[in-house]
């Protein structure tokens, strides 16, 4: 059989479209995941943004803690999109492992939180460094996840690109504050 996928569309004259209803429900499936962790992790540690992160030593360059929730709003809708839009190509290519990249980056970015915020309290240092090791990886994750989803959906991945950009901006923060704290 020949490939008749037409190569600037994507389009392909064999896949088996699925329901405008199946795409809604995926499409609020995977915009409300992550930002369901989103505001899981905030409410796990917004008690201790008001305790020891308010009186730590910050960088100059960290925004006003009200600029935090709406990026990560609009960084996780970004996200949920993106991988949207790669799961609608999942009949004509093998989009299984750039889901489950992007499963697994979701699961560090919802781990980081706690163990930056709430795990200051009981480690001290050693968990805003441990939480610096665990943003280096979410980082190579995120970037890995952005090479599988360009051969999938390129405005998929372009998507991702704010997330990335945020997250190596939160980094310089996260290793400011385990260095002067």
């Amino acid at each position: 059989m020949t490939q008749r996928t037409h190569a600037t569309t994507g389009y392909d004259p064999d896949q088996t479209p699925d329901s405008t209803l199946k795409q809604l429900i995926a499409l609020i499936l995977f915009v409300g995941i992550p930002q369901a962790v989103g505001f899981l992790g905030s409410m796990l540690t917004s008690d201790q943004t008001d305790g020891w992160y308010a009186e730590a030593d910050k960088a100059a360059w960290t925004p006003p803690d009200a600029v935090f929730g709406p990026v990560w709003t609009v960084l996780y809708l970004l996200m949920g999109v993106g991988a949207w839009l790669v799961w609608r190509r999942r009949h004509s290519v093998n989009a299984t492992p750039a889901l489950a990249l992007f499963v697994g980056q979701l699961v560090l970015n919802s781990i980081w939180s706690p163990l930056f915020f709430g795990g200051y309290p009981l480690f001290g240092t050693a968990a805003l460094w441990a939480a610096m090791v665990l943003i280096a990886v979410l980082i190579v994750a995120i970037a890995l996840t952005i090479w599988r989803f360009w051969p999938i959906s390129r405005l998929g991945a372009y998507l991702l690109l704010p997330y990335l950009a945020w997250t190596l901006y939160a980094s310089t923060l996260n290793f400011y504050i385990a260095l002067m704290n």
